[in-house]
């Protein structure tokens, strides 16, 4: 079985790297923008030709929150119209296609985990262009999407290693509380990614499928947690979202029920606290 990862060198990529030894029936190759542009017709079809992959796994994204409310047109070509363009060149190939999407998708005005048939309702450029770029792909029947939340890891820049160099910086930390959903170690994502790779005939399914950590917590828990793992000694301060405002709107609530993609590939999820711990071990060590 071969796959073919785009934006490779994101955190999302790097992580499949990592968690790729444990797969050594799959033949993995890496590209990332200097080689392949997927909002680029022609630079696909080379790709595609060249590797001659099974599946490709779109790991490419404009994830610049803040950014995109400015930076629209950057947001929408590689967050929409790059995924569309993806799949269409995948499907003329017989190629299936991984398309990693966002929690941001929703409103986060639930209050319980959201389903994979929930209404969307994005509130920010990101959102919406995430949103575009699912329903574009989707539409030509040959892509599996999978909406993630909070990824972090050892790589890149994220949540996690951000509080870990304040917290070696400052006194304090403050941090929002009143956002809530479920941090998602990138390598927890990239093994069940590479699970469905692995087995496309009987994984693969063209449908909408949810993966986070198992758990609940706030922006601050989360803090609060890395902090204390890490052995560091700030004081963290609970603040809500109007003491923090930003460009763009975050859900409020954005955890996503798992039950679908744990039933599929008959995996337990680990918690996020668990892999937190992992990371952070790794990291620090």
């Amino acid at each position: 079985m071969k796959i073919l990862v785009t934006g490779a060198n994101g955190q999302l990529g790097t992580a499949i790297k990592k968690e790729s030894s444990t797969f050594p029936d799959l033949t993995i190759f890496y590209t990332d923008i200097e080689e392949t542009d997927i909002c680029s017709k022609e630079s696909v079809q080379l790709a595609l030709k060249k590797y001659a992959p099974n599946v490709v796994v779109n790991c490419a994204a404009y994830t610049a929150v803040d950014k995109a409310e400015d930076e629209e047109d950057k947001a929408f070509a590689l967050n929409a119209h790059a995924p569309a363009n993806l799949a269409e060149q995948c499907k003329l190939m017989g190629v299936k296609l991984i398309h990693i999407s966002t929690d941001y998708v929703f409103d986060g005005k639930s209050n319980v985990p959201y389903v994979e048939t929930d209404r969307v309702n994005p509130q920010s450029v990101y959102g919406k262009s995430k949103l575009e770029g699912e329903q574009r792909s989707m539409a030509l029947g040959n892509t599996m999407v999978i909406r993630t939340s909070w990824l972090y890891s050892s790589y890149g820049n994220n949540f996690m290693k951000t509080m870990l160099k304040y917290g070696k910086e400052r006194p304090e930390l403050r941090v929002v509380f009143d956002q809530t959903g479920t941090p998602t170690l990138a390598n927890d994502l990239a093994y069940a990614i590479l699970r469905i790779a692995e087995s496309p005939e009987r994984l693969f399914i063209p449908e909408i499928f949810h993966f986070s950590n198992q758990g609940v917590c706030s922006w601050y828990d989360f803090a609060y947690e890395i902090i204390k793992q890490a052995g560091l000694t700030p004081k963290i301060t609970p603040i809500t979202t109007s003491d923090y405002p930003t460009k763009a709107i975050r859900p409020q609530y954005s955890v996503l029920n798992k039950q679908k993609i744990t039933n599929l590939l008959e995996m337990e999820i680990p918690h996020w606290r668990q892999s937190l711990v992992k990371c952070l071990q790794e990291y620090l060590r």
